[in-house]
Protein backbone atom coordinates (compact mmCIF):
# COMPACT_ATOMS: atom_id res chain seq x y z
CA UNK A 1 0.00 0.00 0.00
CA UNK A 2 2.58 2.81 1.01
CA UNK A 3 4.83 1.78 -2.27
CA UNK A 4 0.80 2.58 -4.15
CA UNK A 5 0.72 5.54 -2.49
CA UNK A 6 4.60 6.56 -3.44
CA UNK A 7 4.09 5.96 -7.00
CA UNK A 8 0.92 7.92 -7.41
CA UNK A 9 2.58 10.77 -5.57
CA UNK A 10 4.36 11.37 -8.60
CA UNK A 11 2.11 9.87 -11.23
CA UNK A 12 -0.96 11.90 -10.65
CA UNK A 13 1.35 15.57 -11.18
CA UNK A 14 2.88 13.99 -14.46
CA UNK A 15 -1.30 13.05 -15.71
CA UNK A 16 -2.56 16.70 -14.38
CA UNK A 17 0.31 18.45 -16.28
CA UNK A 18 -0.80 16.60 -19.23
CA UNK A 19 -4.39 17.11 -18.86
CA UNK A 20 -3.07 21.00 -18.29
CA UNK A 21 -1.03 20.72 -21.47
CA UNK A 22 -3.33 19.28 -23.65
CA UNK A 23 -5.82 21.95 -22.58
CA UNK A 24 -3.94 24.45 -23.10
CA UNK A 25 -2.95 23.27 -26.71
CA UNK A 26 -6.33 22.46 -27.90
CA UNK A 27 -7.79 26.08 -26.71
CA UNK A 28 -5.33 28.66 -26.06
CA UNK A 29 -1.71 28.64 -27.85
CA UNK A 30 0.88 25.81 -29.08
CA UNK A 31 3.99 26.46 -30.78
CA UNK A 32 4.34 25.17 -34.56
CA UNK A 33 6.80 25.33 -36.88
CA UNK A 34 6.73 27.05 -40.22
CA UNK A 35 7.41 24.64 -43.06
CA UNK A 36 8.67 26.27 -46.23
CA UNK A 37 9.47 29.79 -47.29
CA UNK A 38 6.43 31.18 -48.36
CA UNK A 39 6.39 33.82 -46.09
CA UNK A 40 9.43 34.84 -46.44
CA UNK A 41 11.00 37.38 -45.62
CA UNK A 42 8.73 37.52 -42.50
CA UNK A 43 9.22 34.19 -41.67
CA UNK A 44 11.65 31.45 -42.08
CA UNK A 45 11.34 27.96 -42.73
CA UNK A 46 11.68 25.82 -39.72
CA UNK A 47 10.94 28.90 -37.48
CA UNK A 48 9.30 28.63 -34.52
CA UNK A 49 6.59 30.82 -33.48
CA UNK A 50 3.03 30.47 -31.28
CA UNK A 51 -0.13 30.03 -32.91
CA UNK A 52 -2.98 32.08 -30.48
CA UNK A 53 -6.48 29.74 -30.35
CA UNK A 54 -8.63 32.71 -29.18
CA UNK A 55 -6.89 35.45 -31.04
CA UNK A 56 -9.29 37.88 -33.77
CA UNK A 57 -8.64 37.55 -37.35
CA UNK A 58 -8.20 40.75 -38.60
CA UNK A 59 -7.50 41.89 -42.10
CA UNK A 60 -3.16 41.68 -42.10
CA UNK A 61 -3.09 38.66 -39.61
CA UNK A 62 -0.71 35.82 -40.28
CA UNK A 63 -3.31 32.78 -39.52
CA UNK A 64 -2.26 29.02 -39.69
CA UNK A 65 -4.58 26.85 -41.16
CA UNK A 66 -5.75 23.11 -41.94
CA UNK A 67 -4.95 22.70 -45.87
CA UNK A 68 -6.81 19.12 -45.89
CA UNK A 69 -9.96 20.21 -47.68
CA UNK A 70 -8.91 23.56 -48.43
CA UNK A 71 -6.31 22.77 -50.98
CA UNK A 72 -7.14 20.05 -53.55
CA UNK A 73 -3.70 18.53 -53.90
CA UNK A 74 -3.90 17.56 -49.60
CA UNK A 75 -5.21 15.07 -48.43
CA UNK A 76 -4.21 14.92 -44.93
CA UNK A 77 -3.88 17.16 -42.32
CA UNK A 78 -1.06 19.88 -42.94
CA UNK A 79 -0.68 23.10 -41.78
CA UNK A 80 -0.44 26.13 -44.31
CA UNK A 81 0.64 30.09 -42.34
CA UNK A 82 -0.83 32.48 -44.66
CA UNK A 83 -1.36 36.24 -44.13
CA UNK A 84 -5.41 37.32 -44.33
CA UNK A 85 -6.11 39.35 -47.35
CA UNK A 86 -10.34 39.17 -47.47
CA UNK A 87 -12.55 39.16 -44.78
CA UNK A 88 -16.13 37.67 -45.11
CA UNK A 89 -17.92 39.92 -47.84
CA UNK A 90 -14.91 41.75 -49.54
CA UNK A 91 -13.80 42.10 -52.86
CA UNK A 92 -9.89 41.81 -53.55
CA UNK A 93 -8.01 42.33 -56.69
CA UNK A 94 -4.47 43.03 -57.45
CA UNK A 95 -2.96 45.40 -60.21
CA UNK A 96 0.51 46.27 -61.17
CA UNK A 97 2.23 44.95 -57.81
CA UNK A 98 -0.79 46.83 -55.82
CA UNK A 99 -3.50 44.69 -53.83
CA UNK A 100 -6.86 47.03 -53.49
CA UNK A 101 -9.76 45.43 -50.68
CA UNK A 102 -13.07 47.14 -51.00
CA UNK A 103 -11.10 49.39 -53.88
CA UNK A 104 -8.86 50.20 -50.93
CA UNK A 105 -5.27 49.83 -51.61
CA UNK A 106 -3.54 48.13 -48.94
CA UNK A 107 -0.11 48.75 -46.97
CA UNK A 108 2.38 46.20 -48.75
CA UNK A 109 5.61 47.39 -46.91
CA UNK A 110 6.50 44.11 -45.56
CA UNK A 111 7.98 42.87 -48.59
CA UNK A 112 9.59 44.84 -51.57
CA UNK A 113 8.35 46.10 -54.56
CA UNK A 114 10.13 43.91 -56.28
CA UNK A 115 8.57 40.90 -54.23
CA UNK A 116 4.80 42.68 -54.87
CA UNK A 117 5.59 42.96 -58.88
CA UNK A 118 7.07 39.55 -59.34
CA UNK A 119 4.93 37.12 -57.49
CA UNK A 120 1.36 39.19 -57.43
CA UNK A 121 0.16 39.42 -60.45
CA UNK A 122 -2.76 40.99 -61.83
CA UNK A 123 -6.26 39.41 -61.40
CA UNK A 124 -9.86 39.96 -59.62
CA UNK A 125 -11.23 36.94 -57.52
CA UNK A 126 -13.63 36.24 -60.36
CA UNK A 127 -10.48 35.99 -62.72
CA UNK A 128 -8.21 33.38 -60.79
CA UNK A 129 -11.34 31.87 -59.53
CA UNK A 130 -11.56 30.64 -63.28
CA UNK A 131 -7.92 30.87 -64.42
CA UNK A 132 -7.40 28.38 -61.95
CA UNK A 133 -10.51 26.65 -61.78
CA UNK A 134 -11.37 26.45 -58.19
CA UNK A 135 -13.32 23.67 -57.04
CA UNK A 136 -15.36 25.68 -54.81
CA UNK A 137 -17.08 29.48 -55.05
CA UNK A 138 -15.42 29.13 -58.76
CA UNK A 139 -16.51 32.73 -60.65
CA UNK A 140 -17.41 34.20 -56.83
CA UNK A 141 -16.75 38.67 -57.23
CA UNK A 142 -16.25 38.51 -53.40
CA UNK A 143 -15.12 36.98 -50.15
CA UNK A 144 -17.99 34.79 -48.74
CA UNK A 145 -19.58 34.55 -45.57
CA UNK A 146 -17.57 32.67 -42.85
CA UNK A 147 -14.59 32.36 -44.91
CA UNK A 148 -11.23 34.06 -45.46
CA UNK A 149 -8.61 35.08 -48.61
CA UNK A 150 -5.11 34.47 -47.73
CA UNK A 151 -1.83 34.73 -49.29
CA UNK A 152 2.08 34.05 -49.03
CA UNK A 153 4.13 36.90 -48.08
CA UNK A 154 6.66 35.59 -50.79
CA UNK A 155 4.14 35.58 -53.54
CA UNK A 156 6.18 34.28 -56.44
CA UNK A 157 6.37 30.79 -54.56
CA UNK A 158 3.32 30.95 -52.25
CA UNK A 159 0.80 28.03 -52.70
CA UNK A 160 -2.21 30.26 -51.90
CA UNK A 161 -5.77 31.50 -52.35
CA UNK A 162 -4.95 32.56 -55.66
CA UNK A 163 -5.03 28.81 -56.75
CA UNK A 164 -7.57 27.18 -54.57
CA UNK A 165 -9.96 29.86 -53.18
CA UNK A 166 -10.97 30.50 -49.96
CA UNK A 167 -9.86 29.41 -46.09
CA UNK A 168 -12.98 28.07 -44.46
CA UNK A 169 -13.21 29.81 -40.58
CA UNK A 170 -13.02 25.91 -38.95
CA UNK A 171 -10.19 25.13 -40.65
CA UNK A 172 -8.85 28.51 -39.19
CA UNK A 173 -6.24 27.33 -36.02
CA UNK A 174 -5.47 30.17 -34.33
CA UNK A 175 -3.27 33.53 -35.31
CA UNK A 176 0.65 33.85 -35.54
CA UNK A 177 2.57 35.65 -32.68
CA UNK A 178 6.42 35.83 -33.07
CA UNK A 179 8.06 35.39 -29.88
CA UNK A 180 10.02 38.46 -28.25
CA UNK A 181 13.69 36.88 -28.81
CA UNK A 182 13.00 35.26 -32.64
CA UNK A 183 13.35 37.38 -35.66
CA UNK A 184 14.49 40.66 -35.91
CA UNK A 185 11.76 43.93 -34.73
CA UNK A 186 10.85 44.37 -38.07
CA UNK A 187 10.24 40.97 -38.94
CA UNK A 188 8.04 40.69 -35.64
CA UNK A 189 6.42 44.04 -36.11
CA UNK A 190 5.54 42.49 -39.87
CA UNK A 191 3.65 39.53 -38.77
CA UNK A 192 2.54 40.33 -34.53
CA UNK A 193 1.08 44.08 -35.41
CA UNK A 194 0.85 44.63 -39.79
CA UNK A 195 -3.21 44.02 -39.34
CA UNK A 196 -2.90 47.55 -37.38
CA UNK A 197 -1.81 49.11 -40.81
CA UNK A 198 -3.19 47.31 -42.86
CA UNK A 199 -4.70 49.79 -45.41
CA UNK A 200 -2.11 52.24 -47.38
CA UNK A 201 -2.28 55.82 -46.20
Amino acid sequence: MKTFRQVMSWVIPIVIGLLIALLIKQFLFQVVRVDGPSMQPNLQNNERVFCLKRSQIHHGSVVIFDANGVDPQVAVKTDYVKRVIGLPGDTVRSKDGNIYVNSKKINQDYISMKQRDAGTGNWTLKSISVQNSWLKHNGATKVPQGEYFVLGDHRSVSNDGRYWGFVPKDKIDGVVKVPSWAGTKTTRQNVNKEWQHFYAK
